[in-house]
């Protein structure tokens, strides 16, 4: 599966389950300790934003999310997320070298950690919100897969990724990613 076709099936799964937040969730601690359900959605939509043009070969511009809201950007978010999956099939997109946070990698890569963080947030964010995220046991396979082979331990500072913990048993896919991401499950 292609890091394109990850992403194609990722975020609309994402959109969908901000689509079914409610404003009051939004200070809702998640799995993701330094973030609150705001938080997280802000996380996204700046990153999605930032990432975009880096996929095109363009310079990155400061993206910032909606300053205060009471209620859920699903359109602020629908539109980040969209413009990354635009972007990924932008011409020379997975063969550009793109700096990104976890160094200078091509844009296949890239995509795929993408892919991982987007997995993961969904997650954070499902859980958070009493919500069910079960994104395909073959692409969270393929996710995990890549995953395991690209973070190194000299990764896992904390900050960009976190000790991976122990899933308890019967751990479906996803929660076994979670916690190779460094998630309590």
């Amino acid at each position: 599966m292609t890091p394109e076709e990850q992403l194609e099936r990722i975020v609309p799964s994402l959109n969908e389950l901000v689509e079914r937040m409610w404003h009051g969730q939004l200070e809702y601690p998640t799995p993701c300790a330094k973030f609150t359900v705001h938080d997280l959605l802000d996380h996204m939509i700046v990153l999605g934003g930032t990432f975009a043009p880096m996929f095109r070969g363009e310079p990155v511009s400061e993206v910032t999310a909606p300053a205060v809201y009471g209620w859920v950007p699903t359109a602020e978010f629908t539109k980040s997320m969209d413009e990354l999956v635009a972007a990924v099939h932008s011409p020379g997109a997975m063969k550009r070298t793109i700096d990104s946070p976890v160094g200078a990698v091509d844009g296949d890569t890239f995509c795929r950690f993408v892919a991982f963080d987007g997995l993961v947030h969904g997650w954070d964010l499902a859980t958070a919100i009493g919500s069910t995220w079960n994104p395909p046991d073959d692409l969270v396979a393929e996710v995990d897969a890549f995953a395991r082979a690209a973070i190194s331990p000299e990764m896992r500072d904390g900050d960009t990724f976190a000790a991976a913990t122990e899933p308890p048993p019967g751990a479906t896919p996803m929660q076994r990613l979670a916690a190779f991401s460094g998630r309590a499950v």
